[in-house]
């Protein structure tokens, strides 16, 4: 039986929850509302195989907590929200199912603002935005803030490895760097490939086996299965596929002094950052170096910048890193939970 939505570990005073079914289409969505009191609540739209409902329901109240985090710590005028549509047919991503979702988003009167997240597209947001206006990550003409947000958040990722590599390796530049990455997907194989035109050794994994060992011939990388790249011996570890990989478990079998990687609520719970900071590991909390992609998207919807005003914002990740770092070490804290508090603080609940 499932739990009430109150009941579940993250639920986290959530502003609201909404459950969409539309038969017709066969739309089963979720989008959760964390907070927004400083906007609109922006977080994109997840479209994946869940094992029952409860795991989507948990998935989005991660994911909504997480971009109310994001958007704050980058200084956006956006809360934090975040949908999952439940994809039990792989084949069902239909005209009329994002018609549906467009509508549901739209019931909420613009307290959510979508984008594209996990299987989603920015195609895909043009269908939905047919349905509603309170939509960002559509297609847009160079040198615009918009469209797809997954390379945006390659760059700041790859600028926050840059700036781990300094503060955990004590070195200016990523040559000869062994970085294992977890993920090479739109944001994973953009960093790969920022990171080997720096001349950094890579070890890469991924689920499709196909895209790491392509990326892989492409860039002189090692390839390892994706159950192993957890525990291959690297100054740096990157993820950045999908969540909860850093359990007590995990942490302790890690052989690298730095975690830094953009996959979405990388600690399995809030007390893994202790293990991880009790290691002696350098961590960089995934919803500050993955805020490349928000930043582009919001500014979007904002109607607030161009792509250089975008890049200009993402370039200060590294110095929002180094501002946790530096009262992580002073206050012998975890970088998380210093990231936490900085968060909650912004949206008033510090």
């Amino acid at each position: 039986m499932m739990a009430s939505v109150w009941d579940l570990p993250d639920f986290d005073e959530h502003e609201g929850v909404h459950l969409f079914r539309d038969a017709e289409s066969g739309l089963t969505a979720v989008i959760a509302i964390h907070s927004t009191h400083l906007g609109p609540a922006a977080g994109g739209a997840r479209f994946w195989a869940y094992a029952d409902r409860q795991e989507a329901i948990t998935d989005a109240l991660r994911l909504s907590r997480g971009m109310s985090y994001k958007n704050a710590m980058a200084g956006l005028p956006m809360g934090g929200g975040k949908a999952v549509i439940i994809a039990d047919n792989p084949d069902a991503k239909t005209p009329e199912l994002l018609a549906a979702f467009g509508r549901a988003i739209d019931s909420l009167g613009g307290r959510y603002v979508t984008a594209e997240d996990v299987g989603m597209s920015d195609a895909d947001m043009v269908a939905i935005a047919r349905e509603t206006r309170h939509v960002s990550g559509l297609p847009v003409a160079s040198g615009e803030a918009g469209g797809d947000p997954g390379p945006l958040t390659a760059l700041g990722v790859y600028l926050g490895i840059r700036a781990a590599i300094r503060r955990g390796l004590g070195k200016d530049s990523a040559q000869g760097v062994h970085v294992a990455i977890q993920g090479v997907g739109s944001v994973g194989g953009g960093v790969a490939r920022r990171l080997a035109a720096d001349g950094a050794r890579l070890t890469l994994a991924d689920v499709n086996l196909a895209r790491a060992k392509a990326l892989a011939d492409e860039l002189g990388a090692d390839l390892v299965d994706s159950a192993a790249i957890m525990t291959v011996e690297a100054d740096v570890l990157s993820p950045n596929a999908l969540g909860a990989i850093l359990t007590a478990d995990s942490i302790g079998a890690l052989k690298v002094p730095v975690v830094a990687g953009g996959a979405n609520n990388q600690l399995a719970i809030a007390a893994d950052g202790q293990c991880i900071h009790d290691r002696g590991i350098l961590y960089a909390p995934d919803y500050v170096i993955n805020a490349g992609g928000i930043i582009n998207v919001a500014l979007e919807y904002l109607g607030q910048g161009s792509r250089s005003e975008v890049e200009s914002r993402i370039a200060r990740i590294p110095e929002r890193l180094e501002a946790i770092w530096d009262e992580s070490a002073a206050n012998n804290r975890p970088a998380s939970d210093v990231a936490d508090a900085m968060a909650r603080k912004l949206i008033g609940r510090g």
